[in-house]
């Protein structure tokens, strides 16, 4: 096919632009003020709405029937013959029906706005989409107007321009010089006649339409009477020739010999419409069906009655065989000035509607010019003037042609994708009056828009993309938040349901465990260091942020909650982690927790293991406040930048009636016993529990400069009679260590491993024992021996002691013996569940003396190595026995006392495997 046939290309793909474009003067000067003063002028006495037929089908014929109809439906013919003629029509308009039904379904699903199909994208894609196609778009419509403009000029040249060195002609008409700067004069000229006609009489071109829309018809319907009623004749071709070529070519009239050469190819608005819903979709349908038929006629009868040399040499031959030659003359230059205006006025509304979406932050790069009360109309249509004058100076028809037409796919396919992904989300509120579409239709839209793309010219297209894709970047880093919703999201949510719906926690397998943790806290400002250190930890799992705030909503007037939540997303969003936020009203602390511990998440995505901040007086810190506690990948605070407090509550003091819990629960006083009471519910919910430690004083920056160190101690050292490396506390506390360590920030963190081991034991054997161990488990640690003999002395000390003093006790009980009343109270303090539990695991805790945890603490601290950045020490579970609690939470404090950062961790799962 020719070099010319790119024009072709593009109009057909334009038939869509007009019907989502066409305004009248009084609806364009409404867009071009500001909002407010757009909603002053919606007055009674406003010029009436635009009906369908002169809204949308007079626009969208215009549109189509311009300089393509009149000069490159013969050379189409000439070049590919009648069957590809019709194949490429067939194809164009497929592709512009597919996304016509896309229009449709949008158009009616809703109130529209100016902006066309910007306006159409941009909210159902979203502002990133919307904007960069838009620009697009606008660019699409400027070169639009300079490529009618360059139509006209070679229309002018063919009939007026004077014939080139040896080519004879005895028109007295071809008096107008040739060559490119003359072009780009003649160009320029007629840009400015559109020009003053858009700033002059723009009210007066709006109403003309219909007089164009006529004259246009007219002239066509002469073309179609000429075919039967001029008598075969011979024309004389425009130069120049060669040897082979003939200055003649024959009208035939109608012959099948005729017909049979010609089989065979050869080698080589929205704003001023009274129902914009109704209007759009039967006002385009109509115009596209009317075209169609159009195009089919005059294919088939040039084919019909007209040599192939006649169609391939002169672009003119339908003024030459017309009733009157100047019918077909003033058919051309109306309907392209009136096409090239209509160009110029769309990017106008496209630029204006860009601007006042502001879409490029601050400072605001066109609403400070496109939005301004003061600019008027004519300013703003001058600077569109010069933008397509500089199109004028390429002078290349076809390649502008080829551009123009790729961009206009682009948006077109554009379309269509928001056609689909609207009707892929299923969101109850898209439903279009307009059901004459599937997602069927929209995805034929896309491919064929993309392959007509690379077939046109691939390096243009892949250009283009690429063009989109840096819009598209600029945008999504400028843009404000937009109000308009994302569909990205409705994307998401019904593909996450679906994904949950099939992810079945009756086929959970340890092979596959990952932590999904709930960490609770109190306030915050204290827990900036906990709570990234746990994004860390999560490992791909779930990581919910749980708050339990203390209240009856029976007598509140309305849930507490809701306003809250903004400030703690903006907190996920500033310290850039991957958690949820899940916030609850309870009138303790304790069931605010088991709420969050059986709500959470969902389906097969539920929190397997509880962290709590630990309970002790430390001061608390506030870190969002302190600048040396920041985001995970976040630059330090510039000085005029804004700390972002996010309206918590300030923190508590660290007197005795007001104590901070180091931000693990609730937003009031949280007693030992019910903070040791949630770990136990969390146990016997199987729920893995972690306390955190001197969280406050982890800064992530400070704590991952080289060396790092992660410290493990595996064994319960508060039962040092029945140590074990193996059992599942201490294969989960190794498992978290190593999941630690697999995560990006700690791949460079090194696991120390510390095996107490006391005298008469084999230190090799067990060394080795233990490295047999984690080899099974594909872990990679040093291993350090600590002998303890000294710690486990006291300890034994301890129990002796412990012993006399039970027997005291048994023999007081004999002679006092068993009460009735005593016997009821101890029933309905540990139910028959709670003894059971009780005899299965027995506690130590009693027996323990503080000489012994003390020295366990400095056995810790005292080891010749570097400080480590965070120490993970075994949890042994609650005891049985409730009036032990403060004991327990009290022989903690002094075991992890001034270790630094520090977890102590209680696993009740199998959560590694040696299996494939």
């Amino acid at each position: 096919m020719s070099e010319r046939t790119p024009l072709l290309h593009y109009r057909l793909s334009a038939s869509v632009n007009e019907s989502g474009e066409h305004h009248s003067e009084a609806g364009q000067d409404a867009l071009d003020q500001p909002p407010s003063l757009a909603r002053r002028k919606s007055t009674p006495s406003q010029p009436p709405k635009l009906t369908t037929f002169f809204g949308v089908v007079i626009p969208t014929l215009l549109s189509m029937f311009s300089v393509v109809v009149f000069l490159r439906i013969g050379f189409v013919v000439g070049q590919c013959g009648l069957y590809q003629a019709v194949g490429m029509l067939a194809v164009a308009y497929f592709i512009i029906s597919m996304t016509v039904l896309s229009v449709c379904a949008i158009s009616t699903n809703g109130a529209l706005d100016a902006g066309g199909a910007y306006y159409m994208i941009s909210r159902a894609l979203g502002p990133e989409f919307g904007g960069s196609l838009g620009i697009m778009f606008f660019f699409a419509n400027v070169c639009g107007s300079a490529l009618y403009v360059l139509g006209l000029v070679e229309a002018m040249l063919a009939t007026f321009g004077v014939s080139e060195a040896g080519v004879d002609s005895s028109s007295k008409y071809q008096v107008l010089p040739v060559g490119y700067w003359w072009s780009l004069l003649y160009g320029t000229a007629l840009l400015l006649v559109c020009l003053v006609v858009c700033l002059v009489g723009a009210r007066i071109y709006a109403k003309a339409t219909f007089i164009i829309f006529l004259v246009v018809i007219f002239v066509l319907g002469t073309i179609f009477v000429s075919f039967f009623a001029v008598k075969p004749q011979v024309v004389n071709l425009p130069g120049p020739f060669t040897n082979n070529s003939s200055a003649t070519a024959n009208f035939t009239g109608f012959k099948l010999d005729t017909l049979r050469r010609n089989l065979e190819g050869v080698v080589c608005i929205l704003g001023d419409l009274k129902n914009p819903s109704y209007a759009i979709p039967r006002g385009t349908i109509t115009a596209v069906i009317f075209t169609l038929i159009i195009y089919l006629l005059l294919i088939i009868l040039v084919a019909c009655t007209c040599d192939r040399v006649l169609l391939q040499r002169d672009y003119s031959f339908l003024r030459d065989i017309n009733l009157w030659h100047p019918f077909v003359t003033i058919g051309v230059y109306s309907s392209t000035l009136s096409a090239s205006m209509s160009n110029l006025i769309g990017a106008s509304r496209i630029l204006y509607a860009l601007a006042r979406d502001d879409l490029f932050g601050e400072p605001p790069l066109f609403s400070s010019f496109y939005c301004r009360e003061d600019l008027g109309n004519q300013t703003k249509t001058v600077s569109l003037f010069l933008f397509s004058q500089l199109v004028l100076f390429s002078g290349k028809l076809n390649t502008i042609a080829a551009i123009v037409t790729i961009f206009f796919l682009l948006v077109y396919a554009a379309v269509d994708l928001a056609c689909l992904a609207l009707e892929w989300a299923s969101a109850p509120n898209f439903r279009p009056t307009f059901r004459y579409f599937t997602w069927h239709t929209c995805v034929l839209g896309i491919v064929g828009c993309a392959v007509m793309m690379f077939l046109i010219n691939p390096i243009y297209a892949s250009a283009s993309i690429i063009f989109m894709l840096l819009l598209l970047l600029i945008i999504h880093y400028l843009c404000p938040t937009s109000s308009w919703g994302y569909i990205s999201q409705a994307l998401i949510f019904h593909q996450v349901r679906k994904y949950l719906l099939m992810l079945d926690v009756r086929k959970d397998h340890v092979k596959f465990w990952r932590p999904q943790v709930l960490l609770m806290v109190s306030n915050p400002r204290a827990s900036v260091g906990l709570i990234t250190f746990i994004n860390d930890i999560k490992k791909s799992g779930l990581y919910v942020l749980g708050h339990v705030q203390i209240g009856d909503l029976a007598v509140l007037p309305s849930d507490p909650l809701q306003c809250r939540y903004d400030s703690w997303l903006s907190l996920v969003d500033h310290l850039n982690i991957k958690a949820f936020v899940n916030l609850t009203l309870a009138d303790s602390v304790r069931h605010g927790v088991q709420h969050l511990l059986f709500i959470s998440g969902l389906g097969g995505m539920r929190p397997n293991t509880l962290v709590l901040g630990f309970y002790d007086d430390a001061p608390p810190q506030d870190q969002l406040q302190d600048r040396t506690f920041r985001s995970l990948d976040d630059p330090a605070l510039t000085e005029d930048q804004e700390d972002p407090l996010y309206h918590f509550p300030p923190l508590r003091g660290s007197t005795p009636d007001n104590k901070n819990r180091g931000g693990a629960c609730g937003g009031k006083v949280l007693s030992p016993q019910e903070y040791v009471c949630i770990i136990a519910d969390a146990v016997k919910m199987l729920k893995n529990v972690a306390l955190a430690r001197y969280f406050g004083q982890f800064d992530r920056q400070r704590a991952l400069q080289s060396p790092v160190f992660v410290d493990v101690w595996p064994v319960n050292l508060l039962r040092p009679d029945s140590s074990s490396y193996v059992d599942t506390c201490s294969l989960f506390l190794l498992q978290l260590a190593c999941i630690l360590n697999m995560t990006r920030s700690w791949q460079k963190a090194k696991l120390r491993l510390f095996l107490c081991v006391e005298a008469g034991r084999s230190l090799k054997g067990a060394e080795q024992k233990l490295k047999q161990l984690l080899k099974d488990l594909r872990m990679k640690a040093d291993i350090h021996t600590v002998p303890w003999d000294e710690q486990v002395a006291l300890h034994w000390q301890r129990q002796q002691v412990g012993v006399a003093i039970e027997a005291e006790a048994e023999k007081g009980e004999r002679e006092a013996g068993e009460k009735e009343e005593e016997q009821v109270m101890i029933e309905e303090e540990e139910p028959e569940e709670e003894e059971e539990y009780a005899n299965s695991f027995p506690s130590n805790t009693v027996r323990l003396s503080d000489d012994y945890l003390h020295a366990v603490n400095r056995l810790i601290l005292d080891q010749p190595f570097s400080p480590p950045a965070v120490r993970f020490l075994y949890l042994p579970r609650p005891p049985a026995d409730t009036r032990r609690y403060n004991n327990y939470l009290h022989q903690l404090e002094l075991l992890s006392r001034d270790l630094g950062p520090t977890m102590l961790i209680h696993g009740v799962t199998p959560v590694i495997t040696t299996d494939l």
